[in-house]
């Protein structure tokens, strides 16, 4: 038994898979904030934004200006991953650092409502991923199919365009990527801001949302005009489009991502996270840039542990999940990508069951199951 393996499951003995390793990563310390190091590391990535575009600005030989914008989407592309630890208050103790860092990563340097961030990846895709009428980020439709049940649902010249067209239309829709979820936010900020259920987090994720359209447009049209400060924000938002689909996607988008239905029959939190969620191989650069993005299987299980721990805890994980049959599955980033794309060609099949997604070899999870569990429902994962 190797020494990760005893660490695990003798001081935790009895407990759930889950909870030994809720236990060890307690025991390890992984469960306390690194708040220095994540606003350390967000500092560089505003840096590299606002440089890549002072790089931009300051010639105009083509290939410095590309140089420029690779290195100003890397940098925001940073930023929107590290915001992304905040939003869980996995930066701080501190529940107003997390929530201030949210507002200033996501509405005011992305454009990308803060509340509706919260609503949509934390209060609804986390409880549920890939769970089909719940997880909206399983669902693209009407524009892209992404089961083989919404191919064998449609008809005519939508099924010709899902079968033949909308692989090859898909990178094309990615440009637009980043805009339509930031519109989509929009939208969604105006309902709650009508709404009883109106709070000061959506008057200040409003306020947010101006300050982000004065100092990215009107703030630079004074200089530039108003046409060009319009146009490099649109390259900017395409860009994005395309960075947020690497870094995003591969997490829950590729084939070998389980998608499940309403009814699944199991809450094994463990093999739900780990049979939804696929991990990328980065090298340092590229998890530095995602923030802990790479080990979405940890962030999933572990959404309140700083990003920095997610590496360290990856073997422990690992090994737990495969000595219960739980899938475990690591991709290389590039091929990660490329299976996210050829999931648009090869659409996945809903499982009905969680039990489906367990590897025949090791224990069966200790997690209780109920005779008959209350189905899961945006209602009852996303209420406020």
């Amino acid at each position: 038994m190797s020494a990760v393996t005893q660490a695990v499951t003798n001081p935790a003995a009895g407990r759930s898979p889950y909870a030994q390793l809720q236990f060890e990563i307690a025991r390890r310390g992984w469960n306390h904030k690194a708040a220095g190091r994540v606003i350390f590391e967000l500092a560089i990535h505003m840096a590299a934004t606002l440089g890549g575009i002072a790089i931009f600005l300051a010639t105009h030989y083509l290939a410095v200006r590309i140089f420029g914008l690779w290195i100003s989407t890397l940098g925001l592309m940073g930023v929107a991953t590290n915001s992304h630890t905040s939003s869980h208050y996995a930066t701080s103790d501190k529940r107003w650092v997390n929530e201030f860092l949210s507002y200033l990563g996501y509405p005011i340097f992305m454009s990308l409502s803060a509340t509706y961030w919260w609503h949509k990846h934390c209060k609804v895709h986390h409880p549920a991923p890939n769970v089909v009428g719940v997880d909206g980020d399983a669902d693209l439709l009407p524009w892209f199919a992404m089961t083989q049940q919404e191919i064998d649902g449609s008809r005519g010249l939508r099924r010709f365009y899902f079968e033949k067209v909308q692989f090859w239309f898909f990178p094309f829709a990615l440009a637009v990527n980043g805009l339509a979820m930031s519109q989509t936010g929009i939208r969604f900020l105006i309902g709650e801001l009508r709404s009883p259920r109106r709070n000061h987090k959506h008057y200040i994720d409003a306020a947010c949302m101006v300050a982000h359209y004065g100092l990215w447009i009107v703030l630079p049209a004074f200089w530039f005009g108003l046409w060009p400060a319009i146009g490099f924000y649109l390259l900017r938002m395409a860009l994005m489009g395309y960075a947020m689909f690497t870094v995003i996607a591969p997490a829950h988008i590729p084939v070998d991502a389980g998608r499940l239905t309403r009814d699944y029959a199991n809450r094994d939190w463990l093999l739900l996270q780990a049979a939804a969620t696929v991990n990328f191989r980065a090298g340092w650069i590229g998890r530095f840039i995602s923030s802990g993005s790479d080990c979405q299987i940890e962030h999933h299980l572990f959404p309140y542990i700083s990003h920095v721990y997610y590496s360290k805890m990856s073997p422990l994980v690992k090994e737990v999940c495969e000595q219960h049959g739980v899938p475990y599955r690591c991709l290389p980033w590039a091929e990660s990508v490329w299976r996210c794309w050829l999931v648009m060609k090869r659409p996945q099949q809903q499982m009905p069951d969680l039990e489906m997604f367990r590897t025949p070899v090791g224990e069966p999870a200790a997690e209780p199951r109920p005779a008959d569990p209350e189905p899961i429902t945006s209602e009852t994962v996303g209420a406020d």
